[in-house]
Formats: C-alpha cells, sequence, structure tokens
C-alpha cells in the first residue's frame, strides 16, 4: 500500500504542462495537477488496464522535466556521493531514475478513486525550498500523509523528495545505497540498480 500511494503521487504531483510550474505556487501546482491527472487517469482504459506503454509514455512526457533526479540521487547517496567520479555520478542518476519512474509507472495503473486533499502552503512569499503537505484518503482505511519536498529553479518548482506517512524516500533509499556501496562499491551499485531496472521491465513486458 505505501508503495503504491508514494508511486501514485509522484506521478500525480509532477504530470502537468511545463507552465504550471512558471504560474502557480507549489499548493497550486501540486493541486491542479492532481485534479488533472485524476481526471485523465479515469479516463482512459488503458491506464487503469495496466498499457505499459501509454502508461511509460505519460511518464516520459510529463514527469520528468518537473523532477530534480540529480539532487535526489545525491540526497539518497549521502557522502558517498563525492566519493563516485562524474561519469559514475551520471550513471547513478540515469539508473536511479528509471528505477523510479517504472516503479510509479506500473502503480499508476492501480487508481482506485483515492481522495487527495493538498494542505494550503506554510511558507513565505519569497522561500526557495518549501514542504507542501497533503493526504490520501480511501474509504476504509486511515488518511496517508504524502509531504513533498520542493525547490524553486530557474525552470520552476521541482521535486527533489516525497514523504509517505512520514517516511523520507530518500532516506530509505540512502540506508540501501550506503549498505551496496560498503559491500560491492559504487560500481557494484550501478550494476545492481541496472540488474533491478531489468527485472522490473522483463515483468512489465
Amino acid at each position: 500500500m505505501r508503495t503504491l500511494l508514494l508511486s501514485l503521487s509522484l506521478a500525480l504531483l509532477l504530470a502537468a504542462p511545463l507552465g504550471y510550474a512558471q504560474e502557480n505556487a507549489p499548493d497550486v501546482l501540486v493541486k491542479n495537477i492532481t485534479m488533472e491527472v485524476i481526471g485523465i487517469v479515469k479516463q482512459d482504459k488503458d491506464i487503469q488496464a495496466g498499457n505499459s506503454k501509454k502508461i511509460s509514455g505519460l511518464v516520459e512526457q510529463k514527469i520528468l522535466p518537473h523532477f530534480n533526479f540529480t539532487r535526489m540521487t545525491a540526497l539518497a547517496m549521502g557522502p558517498n556521493w563525492r566519493k563516485a567520479t562524474p561519469e559514475q555520478q551520471q550513471a547513478l542518476v540515469n539508473e536511479f531514475r528509471t528505477l523510479l519512474v517504472r516503479t510509479y509507472s506500473t502503480a499508476l495503473s492501480a487508481y482506485r478513486n483515492q481522495v487527495i486533499e493538498v494542505k494550503p502552503l506554510r511558507a513565505k512569499p519569497d522561500d526557495a525550498d518549501v514542504m507542501v503537505r497533503s493526504e490520501v484518503k480511501q474509504s476504509g482505511t486511515e488518511p496517508v500523509t504524502l509531504d513533498y519536498s520542493m525547490e524553486k529553479t530557474p525552470n520552476g518548482w521541482k521535486v527533489y523528495d516525497v514523504a509517505v506517512g512520514g517516511v523520507s524516500l530518500v532516506t530509505t533509499y540512502r540506508d540501501a545505497f550506503a549498505n551496496e556501496v560498503r559491500n560491492v562499491g559504487v560500481d557494484g551499485l550501478i550494476k545492481a540498480l541496472a540488474e533491478k531496472n531489468r527485472q522490473l521491465e522483463t515483468k512489465r513486458s
């Protein structure tokens, strides 16, 4: 359930026209995109049925431009990020991005009328790093909090972390990445991520 909510939240948050990032405050951005994408998912039977090609197309076209994968990967790597060469860093970003995209692409088809309530933003007008809070509500279960860490860049607001029920995505991966680097090094981590991505691709095909 936690994986579904995290995956769905990322997709709902980020799939939007590029203009939104420049026109709206981050909480308004989240709310507008949530409404738009929920409407798309409800109407698209192929996405609901898990059409991997169509879902991947949606993710690639709409999600990636609004995500700071470099900062996210660096945060997930922690001190080990500085130990990686520029080539290794780029490989890590590519594999981590692919892993996340495939994870929540799969979850997009699992949307079943959850209600997402975006809370008003508590931040100063000139803040460039904010947290947008929201709740996912589903009949028969307790609401789950979703907190989006976002930064203001020259290209608009970008997401660099998501916390589900108070559990940070980058923090969760940081522990796993640290263990991999400790055991097999940075190259070993890259290979492990690549293998995981191959396994996910095989399941989806």
